[in-house]
């Protein structure tokens, strides 16, 4: 089993530089457009817990507490499965990896909608959130494989923003199943997507370029390269994963990564929920406005390798402030603007603007410019472990925060704790993100 996930050996580079790049042009594409749609299935069924909450609370299925549990287990294995799969995909066949994880992700959906048990709920979820942990180490790993360091900013910045397609999916058409089918349709819809999505992925998606007779990416077409004529060696993979988890910058990024995580799920998880109980919307209308947030965020995401390598000759730093106030912005104008549908539109859409920008910095392209190549699946990894703790942490904390009345019969649900720690942690991944504003390349010679 294992060695159906390794990655194969490298054949001798074969053709003129013409051919390989012409073949290389071939597979980038099919790489690109199966990672892009391929992670965007993979957080359809990760956000489809967030569009039947409700439902699943009205229908007396599950406890608000049972909630937070289920995302709590959900993103603690993920956290897990973050970090060892990050380690595992420096080695691995990405094509393989990546396919049969979202295939199994799908199956564990489908089952959420076929089961009313609690405990199931909390353990199939749990389960769930280690396949989920394949889509996105890996795919950072393939693009980094696949493109040179001149393509690399764009193309990362568009894949970061597939995310936000997989969103919009969610809050439109997955919240239009639920209200139409019922909760158990919004599980069964997302894992009958994921199925099929894998197997296309698993068509187009490659193996790293040497196993195809092909050089890497920088020499491929005249750049620079950290790898030229080097094959791989597993030795000098682990020599520079322990090396890089040694790296302050690392963890100042990876800290600053978490607290942004933990503003962004906010939003993902509860956002519909708050929308329904703080502000009156029906389901239909919480998942329409939510849809402003995710299309803002791909936005976001796209502009933002314009912004840092065009304007600011790929400074990460200058923009990642500039998001970083237009998050804690958007969420101030969310919590205490008055109460307008255009106005929670303008906020939502401020905030998703952000969080797309955020995410490309802080989840991934920041670090991976800052360490050596071959870690790139580590450093992901490591960055993802600490995000997540955070977030299956945010899950426990922001339930037990949101207090629970009985008035006529009615349950009402009081979000005013809970904003205050979504926003307090926003404000505190900025600081946090500052504090490496002057970090430079590191290389292992140093």
């Amino acid at each position: 089993m294992f060695n159906f996930f390794k990655t194969r050996a490298d054949l001798p580079v074969q053709g003129t530089t013409e051919e390989i790049q012409k073949k290389y042009k071939s597979y980038q594409w099919q790489v690109f457009l199966g990672l892009v749609f391929g992670y965007a299935i993979f957080y359809v069924v990760r956000l489809s817990l967030g569009v039947v909450k409700k439902p699943m609370l009205d229908a007396d299925i599950v406890t608000l507490a049972e909630l937070g549990f289920m995302g709590s287990a959900f993103f603690f294995t993920y956290a897990i499965g973050k970090f060892s799969n990050g380690l595992l995909s420096d080695y691995a066949n990405i094509g393989r990896f990546m396919s049969v994880s979202l295939f199994l992700s799908g199956l564990a959906a489908i089952g959420m909608g076929m089961n009313t048990a609690s405990m199931f709920f909390i353990l199939l979820w749990g389960l769930n959130g280690w396949f989920q942990s394949v889509g996105s180490a890996p795919s950072c790993v393939s693009l980094f494989q696949w493109f040179s360091p001149k393509q690399r900013g764009s193309r990362y910045a568009l894949w970061a923003g597939s995310r936000n397609i997989g969103e919009a999916i969610t809050w439109i058409l997955t919240a239009s199943l639920v209200s139409y089918y019922g909760w158990q349709a919004g599980f069964i819809g997302a894992g009958i997507a994921a199925v099929c999505a894998s197997i296309c992925m698993f068509k187009v998606l490659k193996d790293r370029p040497q196993t195809y007779g092909l050089p890497d990416a920088a020499t491929a077409f005249g750049e620079d390269s950290e790898d030229k004529g080097k094959k791989l060696d597993p030795q000098a993979i682990r020599k520079a994963q322990m090396f890089i988890l040694k790296q302050p910058t690392l963890w100042l990024i990876a800290a600053a990564c978490a607290f942004m995580y933990i503003s962004r799920y906010a939003m993902s998880s509860w956002a519909v929920l708050y929308l329904q109980e703080t502000k009156g919307y029906s389901l239909l209308d919480a998942g329409f406005a939510m849809s402003a947030y995710p299309i803002a965020g791909l936005c976001g995401a796209i502009l933002s390798g314009i912004i840092s390598d065009k304007i600011f000759k790929s400074n990460r730093h200058i923009p990642t402030l500039m998001y970083g106030i237009a998050n804690i912005a958007g969420m101030c104008l969310l919590f205490f603007g008055p109460t307008s549908h255009m106005v929670d539109s303008i906020a939502l859409t401020l905030i998703g603007f952000a969080i797309g920008g955020l995410v490309v910095f802080l989840a991934g392209l920041t670090a991976c410019d800052l360490m050596p190549q071959k870690a790139v699946g580590a450093v992901k990894g490591f960055i993802g472990l600490c995000a997540y703790i955070a977030v299956s942490i945010q899950e426990l904390v922001s339930a037990s925060l949101i207090d629970v009345t009985m008035v006529n019969g009615v349950e009402i649900y009081d979000f005013s704790r809970a904003q205050y720690f979504w926003l307090a942690s926003a404000v505190i991944s900025l600081f946090l993100a500052l504090t490496v504003w002057n970090a430079k390349k590191i290389t292992m010679d140093e």
